[in-house]
C-alpha cells in the first residue's frame, strides 16, 4: 500500500520531464488517488464485513499491482486519472484490512509495537524514493512504474497469508445523549485544525519533490523523500511516547508548527541542507498530527467524532491539489508557501483547542468485544495516556476497552 500510494510523488518530476505531463493534469492525478482513498475508507466504514475479507484483501493486492503495471502503458491522462483512483480505492481497502488485523493480533502486546507497525507506511515512502533515486538516472518514467509494480509484488507475496479477525460480537455501549458532556466547541476547533492539515499537508505531499527537484536537481528530490520515509517511520511510536507526558493539544500544536515550517524551508532557502531538514520535520509530524487530533476526537465524546474528523481531513486533501493548481504555471515554491500558511491556520486552531480544553471529561463506556467483560473507566486526560489504538479502527469505537482515548483512524493520513 505504502509503494501504490506514494510512489507517485517522487515519479511526477520525472512524468513531467519524460512523458509531458503537465502541472495541473498532474495536480489532477493526485486529487484522483486522494478521491479513490476517500471512496475505500468509506467502504470500509459503512460495510464493516469488508475490513475483516481476506478475500477482499487479495482482490485489492493484485489490482493496486496492475494499476501501477498499467501506468506506463499509455499516455492517456484519462487513463491516468481513472489508475490513480483505483489505486486510491485499493490502498484504502488494504490498509484498513492490515490495520484492524495488525491491531487484532498485537493485542495483548505492548501498544509502541502498533506504532512500529505503522512505520511500514514510512518504508513504502522510503523504498519509493530509493526506487526515483536508482532508475532516473539509468531508467525512464515507465520502467519506473514497472519496477514500483515489481517491488509491490514482493510485498503482496509477503503480505498474501494475512487473515483478518472474524466480526466480534459487541455488547452495545456508550453514554446516552443526556449524559454526554459538552464539549462541542473545542471538537469545532479540532475539526478546524485537522480539515485545515488535511489541505496543508498534502500540498507537500504531493508536490515537495517535484519543488526541491527544481533548485536542488540531481538526486536531491528523490533522496529528500526517503528522508520523509525513514522520519515516519518511527514517528508514530515516539508521538505515542510524546503523548505520555505532554498534554495532547499542546502536542498538536507543536506537530503543526514543526510541519509548517518543514513545508516552508524549501521555498524559501535554496540547497541541499534546507531540502532535507524540510524532508525530516514534514516526515516526522504528518503521521503525529493525524494520531493527535483523532484522539482529541475521541476524547471529547462528540458523537461520530472519529468519521467527522476523518471526512474532514479526507476532504481537505482532494481540495489541497485543486488550492494550488493556479500557481504552478510558476513552479512549485508558491504552493508550499500556501501550504504551509494553510498548517499555519491549522496551528491557530489547534491553540485555541488548548484555551480551558476538558481534560477531564468523564465516565464513558468501553466497547464490549467476545473476550472482554464491559465496564466503566474515566477517560485518561491525555497527559499520561499513550495515543494508542483502537482493536478496530473503522468501527464506531472511539475508545479502547481500558478507555483511553484513542486516535480511531490513519486511513487518510497519509498523501
Amino acid at each position: 500500500m505504502g509503494i501504490g500510494r506514494f510512489v507517485y510523488t517522487p515519479i511526477l518530476p520525472l512524468m513531467h520531464t519524460q512523458a509531458g505531463l503537465s502541472a495541473s493534469l498532474g495536480a489532477a492525478l493526485a486529487t484522483a488517488n486522494y478521491v479513490g482513498y476517500l471512496v475505500g475508507a468509506l467502504a470500509g466504514i459503512l460495510i464493516p464485513a469488508v475490513v475483516r475479507s481476506a478475500t477482499v484483501m487479495r482482490i485489492s493486492l493484485v489490482v493496486l499491482v496492475a494499476t501501477l503495471a498499467l501506468m506506463p502503458a499509455t499516455h492517456s491522462g484519462s487513463a491516468w486519472f481513472v489508475l490513480r483512483l483505483v489505486a486510491g480505492i485499493a490502498s484504502a481497502l488494504i490498509f484498513m484490512i492490515a490495520v484492524s488485523t495488525m491491531l487484532a493480533r498485537l493485542r495483548a502486546h505492548a501498544q509502541h509495537l502498533a506504532g512500529w507497525a505503522f512505520g511500514g507506511v514510512g518504508a513504502g515512502i522510503a523504498l519509493s524514493g530509493v526506487l526515483v533515486l536508482i532508475l532516473r538516472s539509468a531508467g525512464s518514467w515507465r520502467s519506473t512504474w514497472w519496477a514500483a509494480a515489481a517491488l509491490a509484488v514482493v510485498c503482496a507475496v509477503a503480505a498474501w497469508a494475512l487473515a483478518p479477525e472474524p466480526s466480534p460480537t459487541a455488547t452495545p455501549s456508550g453514554t446516552g445523549a443526556h449524559g454526554r458532556p459538552r464539549t462541542g466547541r473545542w471538537f469545532t476547533a479540532a475539526f478546524a485544525s485537522y480539515f485545515l492539515e488535511g489541505i496543508g499537508y498534502i500540498i507537500a505531499g504531493t508536490f515537495l519533490v517535484a519543488a526541491i527537484d527544481q533548485t536542488a536537481g540531481g538526486w536531491v528530490g528523490s533522496g529528500a523523500w526517503i528522508v520523509v520515509g525513514l522520519a515516519a517511520l518511527p514517528s508514530c511510536a515516539v508521538w505515542a511516547w510524546l503523548g505520555r507526558r505532554w498534554c495532547q493539544p499542546t502536542l498538536l500544536l507543536v506537530a503543526l508548527l514543526i510541519q509548517a515550517v518543514g513545508i516552508a524551508l524549501p521555498a524559501v532557502i535554496d540547497g541541499v541542507g534546507p531540502a532535507l531538514i524540510s524532508a525530516f520535520l514534514f516526515g516526522a509530524t504528518f503521521l503525529g498530527v493525524g494520531s493527535i487530533a483523532l484522539g482529541i476526537g475521541a476524547h471529547l465524546q462528540v458523537p461520530r467524532a472519529v468519521a467527522l474528523l476523518t471526512t474532514g481531513y479526507s476532504v481537505g486533501q482532494i481540495l489541497g491539489p485543486l488550492v494550488v493548481t493556479p500557481l504552478l504555471h510558476h513552479g512549485y515554491h508558491q504552493a508550499l508557501l500556501v501550504g504551509a500558511v494553510v498548517v499555519l491556520a491549522a496551528a491557530l486552531a489547534a491553540a485555541a483547542l488548548r484555551f480551558r480544553f476538558p481534560h477531564h471529561v468523564g465516565v464513558v463506556h468501553a466497547p464490549s468485544h467476545s473476550n472482554i467483560e464491559h465496564a466503566e473507566t474515566p477517560v485518561s486526560s491525555g497527559l499520561s495516556a499513550p495515543l494508542c489504538l483502537p482493536h478496530s479502527i473503522f468501527e464506531e469505537r472511539e475508545f479502547t476497552p481500558n478507555g483511553v482515548p484513542v486516535p480511531a483512524s490513519f486511513i487518510h493520513a497519509a498523501p
